[in-house]
């Protein structure tokens, strides 16, 4: 793999790899291209069948997608770009008509603009496995999301993992805000940015993103990457994140 696109986007898949070894029930393997991780969260992002190129294999995408719906309910298949016909048929067959728009942001670390001056009043510090109940409890109020969604995505040894970071953002010792930074073959992937409701609109989601950027840099990153709803996408924008690839996700409906 040699473009910069290919690149980030096995950097994701690599962080996806490494989060289903280590979370609780995990689950991951590769087929050819393919690779499927199960997480056993209750969303269906987060446990998927993907595959490395541009140009699906078929054949072992859908041999991975005949295991993952064995094990679990809520789940997807994720593909680089605009899909084929053919992968839409192969997502139609194992049950996912529902169809979604993944924008993939990346960035050199050199061109990252972050804010001038000092840190915002609100702190944020990083947190181990012991806090994996309050970081999920936290992370679920910021995407509010019901309870249960997250499982033990977070639990055990994975805010303990190398290359793994959880981040809190606290106010009044409460946390209002999560951030989550993945660093796997010297790119930083943010994750897990949300803010409570009773605290947005104050520039948190902004400065949980910088400081997981910070700390990749710090740790020798040169890239980074996200995926954006279309509300968080001009925020990532302005601070030097570009488009690299619409990816498309099919899952239920």
């Amino acid at each position: 793999m040699s473009t910069t696109a290919d690149r980030l986007a096995t950097a994701y898949f690599d962080a996806i790899a490494a989060l289903c070894r280590v979370t609780p029930k995990g689950w991951y393997a590769e087929r050819g291209t393919a690779r499927a991780g199960i997480t056993h969260a209750r969303l269906a992002s987060l446990n998927g069948v993907f595959d490395l190129t541009t140009e699906p294999d078929l054949e072992s995408l859908d041999e991975l997608a005949t295991e993952v719906a064995r094990q679990i309910p809520h789940w997807s298949i994720i593909v680089r770009g605009e899909a084929s016909v053919a992968v839409v048929d192969l997502a139609a067959r194992h049950g996912l008509r529902g169809r979604s728009v993944m924008p993939f942001l990346a960035c050199a670390t050199d061109d990252i603009a972050f804010r001038p001056g000092p840190p915002q009043r609100t702190p944020v510090r990083r947190v181990g496995a012991t806090e994996s109940d309050t970081y999920t409890d936290a992370l679920t109020e910021s995407f509010e999301a019901p309870n249960g969604s997250f499982g033990s995505l977070m639990g055990g040894a994975v805010l303990d993992t190398d290359g793994i970071t959880g981040y809190l953002a606290e106010e009044s010792d409460s946390p209002v805000g999560t951030a989550l930074g993945m660093l796997t073959s010297g790119v930083i992937g943010v994750f897990n940015i949300g803010v409570v409701p009773s605290a947005r609109g104050r520039g948190l989601g902004r400065t949980l993103t910088e400081t997981v950027l910070r700390d990749g840099i710090a740790a020798g990153a040169d890239a980074a990457y996200l995926h954006t709803s279309p509300m968080g996408r001009p925020l990532y924008e302005s601070m030097g994140f570009a488009l690299v690839e619409n990816w498309t996700m099919f899952a239920p409906r």
